[in-house]
């Protein structure tokens, strides 16, 4: 299970996730910062990464074509990256049975 975290997260997220989500990697270790949100979909969908953002572009763009790629749309306002890291660490199970439905496209944290 691959995640890559748009650049409006902090790369310090693959540091503490990489022990509970091996290989994810941040937008701007895979060359995408100031990129186009589609190159960002593009890129994750051809390298099998599931989205982790806190812009609703991305959820939106799920909902209009479908995975893959899926995401993962952060709704918590402004925290900690620890926050963060313990939300999506909180929430692994349901990350988990998002990969593994192919029916669903998003899942919302809040």
């Amino acid at each position: 299970m691959n995640l890559l975290f748009d650049e409006n997260l902090s790369p310090r997220l693959t540091r503490l996730l990489n022990h509970t989500f091996p290989g994810c990697r941040h937008a701007r270790d895979c060359g995408l910062l100031g990129k186009p949100d589609s190159d960002v979909w593009d890129y994750a969908k051809s390298q099998g990464y599931l989205i982790v953002s806190k812009d609703s572009d991305f959820h939106h763009r799920s909902l209009l074509y479908g995975p893959p790629p899926k995401i993962i749309w952060l709704r918590t306002g402004n925290g900690s990256t620890d926050k963060l890291a313990n939300l999506l660490i909180e929430n692994e199970p349901a990350i988990r049975a998002l990969v593994a439905d192919p029916h669903l496209a998003s899942l919302v944290l809040s």
